[in-house]
């Protein structure tokens, strides 16, 4: 299928003098986004039961919320596309992981919830010297990345028109408001007792997390994902495929425990994550295909709720209440933005303006 022209605000943030939306159409998304993050990070699997949702969204939001709203905004502001997001959403996630609650580095923080039986699964791929899981970091990194930032990112979008799909939604003082929530709900959570668990990281800890966080924003801003490549005028598979890929691939990452395992599951991410960057600079990637690589992460997710349980002890209903609940949500969500991305049939733009080229995460 030949590509039809993209629109021009799909590779750029800049915006005619006069065109810019009204808020009262530029906020709803933005809300939006606040909530859905938080609660594809940690509802979405299972980590709630029902009764805890709406406190997950409010003490939560303003910090997960906040950095995929920042995220979104500092990538399309930029008329950058996905490699910027998902570096940028890999920032976050090492920022949130080993700087925020430190989980990263603190062996004890599953202790206390029902995951404390995956301490020596972890402690099997310790980095001598740093004294982190390798397999953890993956694990938290990756699962920040598909399901804090991303999935929600492709969810809102691919809701919004064609005409409204790439285009910032926040000017400079919108910008700042969502800057400080972010940076006080961070706060909170590192300074309560049930966020960091009063635990504080090795000043070689902390610093190994700075300059791995500094290093991802600054390859993240690197003007080469701003400028649209070649699309090369060839097929693509069909948007479901991708998004069996991006399962299958989620699967695989789990197989093996140790060291092998990690080095199978970078493997496997990164052939992944090639292969959708090479299907999306063809003319015929279209925003369903960018849907499915996006959200199939939070739909496998999702349809594993039942099976794991959540981080405290709940009550059979209220767990079976929450999994049928994340089951309807994501339902809903999935299916309406399927239904929105499909009109008008606009194919998406290319790699560097466009979703997903590259990817990793579990729950």
């Amino acid at each position: 299928m030949p590509a039809e022209p993209a629109p021009a605000d799909s590779t750029t943030s800049a915006e005619p003098a006069g065109t810019r939306l009204p808020l009262r159409r530029r906020l709803p998304p933005v809300i939006a986004l606040l909530l859905l993050a938080p609660w594809a990070a940690e509802c979405s699997w299972g980590g709630f039961a029902i009764d805890d949702f709406l406190p997950v969204l409010i003490f939560l939001g303003p910090m997960y919320g906040g950095a995929a709203i920042l995220i979104r905004e500092t990538a399309r502001h930029l008329g950058a596309g996905w490699p910027t997001i998902v570096l940028l959403a890999a920032a976050f996630g090492v920022l949130q992981a080993g700087l925020v609650d430190q989980s990263l580095f603190n062996p004890d923080f599953l202790d206390d919830t029902q995951y404390a039986d995956t301490r020596a699964a972890a402690e099997a791929t310790l980095v001598p010297g740093l004294e982190f899981s390798l397999r953890q970091a993956f694990d938290y990194v990756g699962n920040h990345i598909v399901l804090t930032i991303c999935a929600p990112i492709v969810l809102i979008e691919s809701f919004l028109g064609a005409d409204r799909r790439f285009r910032p939604w926040l000017g400079r003082p919108g910008l700042v408001v969502v800057g400080v929530l972010y940076l006080l709900g961070s706060l909170l959570i590192f300074s309560d007792s049930s966020g960091r668990k009063d635990f504080l990281a090795s000043p070689l800890q902390l610093a190994f997390a700075g300059v791995v966080v500094l290093a991802l924003v600054a390859t993240a801003l690197v003007p080469r994902w701003r400028r649209p490549g070649p699309r090369r005028a060839r097929r693509v598979p069909h948007p479901l495929w991708v998004g069996l890929l991006v399962v299958l691939v989620r699967f695989g990452t789990d197989l093996t425990p140790g060291w092998a395992g990690v080095a199978i599951a970078l493997a496997l991410s990164a052939a992944a994550g090639g292969l959708i960057a090479y299907w999306a600079a063809r003319s015929g990637w279209g925003q369903r295909h960018v849907l499915a690589a996006g959200s199939a992460s939070l739909v496998s997710a999702a349809a594993f709720a039942y099976l794991v349980p959540p981080y405290s002890p709940a009550s059979p209903a209220a767990a079976l209440a929450g999994d049928v609940a994340v089951t309807v949500i994501t339902v809903a969500l999935v299916g309406g933005a399927w239904w929105r991305s499909g009109e008008g049939r606009r194919p998406a733009t290319t790699l560097a303006a466009t979703p997903l080229s590259r990817e990793p995460r579990s729950g």
